[in-house]
């Protein structure tokens, strides 16, 4: 059912290789991350509380990008059910070996190409980087052929950094116009991703801003804030949070050969 691991089916060989040796650097067997797990639920617990929130109303999106299917079998283990990926290749890998694992949910949070349409709605459960409307016309025809209703989310971008995708603010009720016309999928919110800033407060006026552009378009669903700045977001009415560092701890970087 699942594509072959190893082939990219658009461009031959995935660089496994890359993929393995960078998993290979992180400890399957880490006994610091139920404690950090521990730590996460309480972040998210305090800041809804001093919000007038609940917490089971905050999905808690565990980013495991760069991670073996062990290790995500391991944080399902310990009861996290939502994954966040960044790449349809290496999830593509991970895939056949997570069958088993029935309550889980796949969120794809990275930048989607057109021509992998298919592909995400063979391994994900959501979509949440939607930008264009070709895209969605893609998701769309893809969902149709597998016979499915595909939950995506839009990406905004609101801030001017080059390395962001997203659609503009301004482009959004075009994009909620085309998605009425796409039967196979669910537009059920959006989401953003400010510009790195070790100060939290740094990312409050993004995070305000698409709430806003959330209400004004009647979509609940607001995927914003990570492992710093998971608070700040709450504060301002996330509904969904993507925590990879403060669960998995850092990401080490392999030596090229």
């Amino acid at each position: 059912m699942w594509p072959r691991t190893g082939v990219n089916q658009n461009h031959g060989k995935i660089r496994l290789d890359f993929i393995q040796s960078y998993d290979g650097l992180l400890s399957l067997h880490d006994p610091q991350f139920t404690e950090r797990l521990a730590k996460v639920e309480s972040r998210l617990a305090r800041a809804a509380e001093r919000n007038g929130r609940r917490r089971e109303d905050i999905t808690l999106v565990a980013v495991s990008k760069k991670f073996s299917a062990d290790h995500l079998r391991a944080a399902y283990a310990a009861g996290l059910r939502e994954f966040g990926e960044n790449y349809i290749q290496e999830f593509a890998g991970k895939r056949p070996q997570l069958d088993d694992l029935r309550e889980a949910k796949y969120h794809f949070i990275g930048h989607l190409q057109s021509n992998k349409a298919r592909l995400a709605c063979q391994l994900f459960s959501i979509v949440q980087t939607v930008d264009s409307a070709k895209l969605l016309g893609r998701l769309d025809a893809a969902a149709g052929e597998l016979g499915m209703v595909l939950e995506v989310l839009l990406e905004v971008k609101l801030s001017d950094e080059q390395s962001k995708s997203g659609a503009r603010p301004e482009d959004v009720p075009g994009l909620v116009e085309a998605a009425s016309h796409c039967p196979h999928l669910t537009v059920s919110g959006l989401m953003t991703m400010p510009p790195w800033n070790i100060d939290p407060e740094h990312s409050r006026p993004y995070f305000r801003r698409l709430a806003a552009l959330g209400k004004e378009m009647g979509l609940r669903k607001l995927s914003m804030g990570m492992s710093g700045d998971l608070e700040v977001a709450i504060e301002e009415g996330a509904t969904i949070v993507r925590v990879g560092t403060a669960l998995f701890g850092p990401r080490a970087k392999p030596a090229l050969a």
